[in-house]
């Protein structure tokens, strides 16, 4: 079990889940969930965001398609305090929460590109592996994005710039939301974030 700080916040992280890294911490700076609203996380992983939601007196649903991220998260959780605010369910994207909407969703999803004869598809390598161009899990999302926000609901979530940040855009904003950008510089690429309000 490895330990990750954030603000002097210890989470554990069991090896078989994501680690939070420059992209997690990249959402929870600007996370902004208020009391009583109802957040979605997906793909929680340890639990860090989602932990940090209900720390505010949001109502938090954290979904993770890794029975072992969701048990990681729960302890996490339970160490926060926060146990009896947070609902865990397990699956991929939306399919968890079928015909709920919510005030806000976060997501970190896989999005770096990688070729089919190089792809690893372990339980850990999924976290990050987003197919040949990179958006094999953020184009679903974007589709079903719109069905699971009330009106004026906010998505907050980040994208590499080697997967298309234009596309995304174009994407977001044909469906009716309202687009905020920034953008933090890494070793290779970019990581945008996306602030986006269903209009």
């Amino acid at each position: 079990m490895r330990i990750v700080y954030y603000k002097g916040k210890a989470f554990n992280v069991d090896p078989s889940v994501y680690e939070p890294a420059e992209d997690t911490f990249l959402l929870a700076d600007n996370l902004d969930a208020h009391p009583d609203e109802h957040v979605l996380e997906l793909g929680t992983g340890c639990g860090l965001l989602a932990i940090l939601a209900a720390k505010t007196g949001a109502k938090v649903t954290a979904t993770d398609p890794n029975p072992a991220a969701l048990e990681c998260a729960r302890a996490n959780a339970m160490a926060h305090g926060v146990i009896d605010r947070i609902d865990f369910r397990l699956g991929g994207l939306f399919e968890p929460v079928v015909d709920k909407c919510f005030d806000l969703v976060i997501f970190n999803p896989p999005y770096l590109p990688v070729r089919p004869e190089e792809a690893l598809d372990g339980v850990l390598d999924r976290a990050w592996e987003a197919g040949s161009d990179g958006r094999a899990i953020i184009d679903p999302f974007l589709d079903e994005l719109s069905n699971h926000l009330m009106k004026g609901g906010r998505a907050l979530f980040v994208q590499s710039s080697l997967s298309d940040i234009a596309k995304t855009i174009n994407v977001l904003q044909t469906h009716g939301f309202r687009v905020e950008v920034t953008n933090r510089k890494l070793s290779f690429e970019e990581i945008f974030l996306l602030c986006t309000t269903k209009l």
